[in-house]
């Protein structure tokens, strides 16, 4: 089985994810190249102790597993944006690898020695590839948060890795509101924490209705 790309989607898929990021007035533009002012690079992240060491899903659905009939516990989301440079050029073909834990707090990682349980419909782990015009996509649980010292609890996040031509990024997206961002020592050792936090927005009228929908574009050097 291939690296799901989001060529794979219809073009009514396309389109409607297309009319989404502009509606949103998403940062960048395939027709600022040159211009005077350049976006600013993601702020990276450590790639911490979870990275996956089984073989990353190769589908954009984490809320579902081959062979199991039930979904994964936990508020539905809707992750989708753009891979772009500092000019704000699309960066095509781009490997994204995202990981994550469980809506408890958990990760499928034989190192996470969290008690919170496991969901056996879930391991939160996937890879993708960015279209011709950046864009990404993936549907997923949001994480929960989890205690990661005797006086540090990490707040809600997921981690992103993406491998270009030229560059490559490691970084976490962290949600707006979360009341674990104040104190994390990783979030607040950005330059800007701003491009790091999300908002959760009600979905477009294509997705599931008690889903809830992420716009995020990550900015990386060159591409």
């Amino acid at each position: 089985m291939g690296t799901y790309s989001i060529g794979d989607l219809g073009r009514r898929e396309l389109l409607k994810m297309s009319a989404i990021l502009a509606a949103a007035g998403m940062v960048g533009s395939s027709n600022v190249a040159g211009a005077e002012t350049q976006l600013q690079r993601t702020p990276g992240q450590i790639l911490g102790p979870f990275y996956p060491v089984k073989e990353l899903s190769q589908t954009a659905d984490l809320t579902r597993l081959p062979g199991h009939p039930a979904r994964a516990q936990g508020q539905v989301l809707n992750v989708m944006g753009r891979i772009l440079n500092l000019s704000g050029e699309p960066v095509a073909n781009a490997k994204i690898e995202v990981w994550q834990a469980n809506s408890n707090g958990r990760y499928t990682h034989p190192s996470d020695t969290n008690p919170a349980p496991l969901d056996l419909n879930f391991d939160g782990c996937a890879v993708l590839i960015s279209d011709s015009e950046g864009r990404y996509r993936f549907k997923t649980i949001k994480p929960g948060a989890y205690p990661a010292g005797p006086n540090l609890i990490r707040p809600s996040h997921i981690h992103f890795q993406v491998t270009g031509r030229q560059d490559r990024l490691v970084t976490q997206m962290y949600f707006e509101g979360d009341p674990y961002n104040a104190t994390d020592p990783f979030l607040n050792s950005a330059p800007q924490k701003n491009p790091l936090i999300t908002k959760i927005l009600d979905p477009s009228p294509e997705f599931e209705p008690d889903s809830k929908m992420v716009l995020w574009d990550i900015v990386v050097y060159k591409g």
